[in-house]
């Protein structure tokens, strides 16, 4: 890759003055690009919890304290892996029965506990703030991870800037940030107990690559790298011993999963035939590419295909049984060929992030010169997939706080929100305030979905780009009106608002340069109401 480079720099002077910097700069850039990333996804008033996939279909089934709190919901969705484990750090006790509900296959998902534990650690056992934490250990493992492969990549050279970037920023990574998956921060436990093997503390090494496995129980196939590679007895015992420490804790825990829960799940569809899978899920993405129109997720499977097959190719053609990181990317191209159609299914494909040590040892190993950088390149080729999965959360531009059986109906998922109508422009945030532009006279509509009235509490900002007067009225009845002035806040609260079922209506009256108007076509912004917070407090007197 850095011949790459290289001749890149020989043939073109503005782009060798370029690459005459640091390397640094690139490292630094891109945990750069990744703190404003993840800044994005930091709503207000909700947090980090727009990365815990969570469904609104299976809001039902949440636990209590979970549904009473301000959280992101996915629309029209059941969600994804890591809502289970969150809830998991808010109740750590297994025989709770509301987890056996709340939860998707309790024994399967509970063999996974260790970063459910670290959650409820950090939370300090208060359910909420382990859910917070739990939000947040993927952004956090990502940033540790990115030093712990300066040990690997240091930052010397941009054949290194690019191994390690297409680890950090690799298709099964971006998912496990996506998602918050218990992937990533598997994969530096992982990468930290290596670092010990290699530091001549392989004992250390194998409770670190023990612990990791409470984590991602695939995790103690890493136990390869102890595998003896001479002939004594000696040798072969101190193998054998490092093996079973890594094999221990998890021996452990599902013993005591069996005695709690009275059963243990190996998951559905999470192995197969040899390679049956596999192809599967190459003719699937080949027939998907021909049909899809546009595209949608064939180019970004098929570009995930081929790295891990590049990858899995390496480490069968290319031999080195005394080269530790050999063995252990040697063993995950083994299970790559039984992974089932659980994992292999739909997008993104959870092959991508299972076989993740896969990947760091590839990018470990491949030789520098020649055209290793040929393979370099194929191998980590669903990096181009990467931003597909990266999305960021939709701006919102409100909040809905109070008692949780308060603010949603259980039966139908239904909330209190306000709805705009279409002089409003669409939603906008940063990542401390939210706020929506309308072009002058407007409503928005308070929807209350329970059978009975509600009483409120709502605060919110006026801001406009100019000085304009403004009125909010309910069924002719003035409930504020004030001067704005340009880029100006003004404060506005109105307490023991009365909700009944259904909408209730506000108008926001304003004069608009040119006239009244006409249509739904939008004229410029004039106003904005921004960090609107609708405080629900109880149900109103009859």
């Amino acid at each position: 890759m850095d011949l790459v480079f290289r001749t890149l720099a020989d043939l073109n002077p503005f782009l060798r003055r370029c690459l005459r910097l640091s390397p640094r700069l690139a490292y630094a850039g891109a945990i750069a690009v990744f703190i404003w990333v993840a800044a994005r996804c930091y709503i207000p008033g909700q947090g980090f919890t727009y990365l815990l996939e969570m469904g609104d279909r299976q809001n039902e089934r949440y636990l209590p304290e979970l549904r009473a709190m301000n959280h992101f919901e996915l629309p029209d969705s059941y969600g994804y892996d890591a809502q289970f484990y969150a809830e998991i750090a808010m109740r750590p006790h297994l025989t709770d029965p509301a987890l056996a509900t709340a939860v998707d296959d309790l024994p399967y998902r509970a063999r996974r506990i260790l970063f459910s534990w670290t959650a409820w650690a950090l939370g300090r056992g208060d359910p909420v703030q382990a859910l917070k934490m739990y939000a947040v250990q993927s952004l956090v493992s990502w940033v540790a991870l990115s030093a712990l492969l300066l040990r690997w990549f240091p930052a010397a050279s941009w054949g290194n800037f690019f191994r390690w970037g297409c680890v950090l920023f690799s298709f099964g990574m971006a998912h496990c940030l996506r998602a918050s998956l218990v992937d990533g921060p598997s994969l530096l436990l992982l990468a930290a107990g290596m670092a010990l093997v290699e530091s001549r503390r392989p004992w250390l090494g194998a409770a670190i690559l023990g612990v990791s496995g409470l984590g991602k129980e695939t995790n103690v196939l890493a136990a390869t790298v102890f595998a003896p590679t001479g002939n004594s007895g000696r040798a072969w015992a101190r193998s054998a011993g490092r093996i079973a420490l890594v094999a221990l804790p998890i021996a452990l825990w599902l013993w005591a999963l069996e005695r709690m829960l009275g059963t243990t799940s190996p998951g559905q569809g999470n192995f197969a035939s040899p390679f049956s899978a596999y192809f599967a899920k190459w003719a699937d993405s080949l027939g998907a590419l021909r049909h899809e129109k546009p595209f949608l997720t064939a180019p970004q499977n098929i570009a995930t295909l081929v790295a891990l097959s590049v990858q899995a190719c390496f480490f069968a053609f290319r031999r080195r049984w005394k080269e530790a990181w050999w063995r252990i990317g040697a063993t995950y191209a083994v299970l790559m060929a039984i992974l089932g159609a659980a994992v292999w299914a739909g997008y993104p494909p959870a092959a991508a992030r299972v076989l993740l040590p896969m990947t760091l040892a590839f990018n470990i190993l491949v030789p520098k010169g020649g055209s290793w950088w040929l393979v370099l390149l194929f191998g980590n080729l669903n990096v181009l997939a990467t931003p597909d999965v990266l999305r960021l959360p939709s701006p919102q531009s409100y909040r809905v706080v109070g008692p949780g059986d308060l603010r949603m109906v259980a039966a139908t998922g239904q909330v209190v929100e306000p709805v705009f109508d279409e002089r409003w422009y669409p939603p906008e945030h940063s990542s401390f305030e939210f706020w929506r532009w309308s072009d002058g006279p407007s409503t928005l509509s308070l929807r209350n979905p329970q059978r009975f009235a509600l009483m409120v509490d709502i605060r919110f900002s006026l801001r406009a780009n100019d000085v304009r007067s403004i009125s909010i009225t309910q069924d002719g009845r003035v409930l504020w009106q004030g001067l704005l002035h340009n880029h100006v806040r003004a404060p506005v609260e109105l307490r023991g608002i009365r909700l009944e079922p259904g909408d209730t209506v506000w108008e926001f009256a304003t004069p608009r340069p040119g006239g009244p108007g006409h249509g739904v076509v939008r004229g410029p912004p004039l106003f904005n109401v921004r960090n609107m917070e609708i405080d629900v407090l109880s149900r109103a007197d009859p």
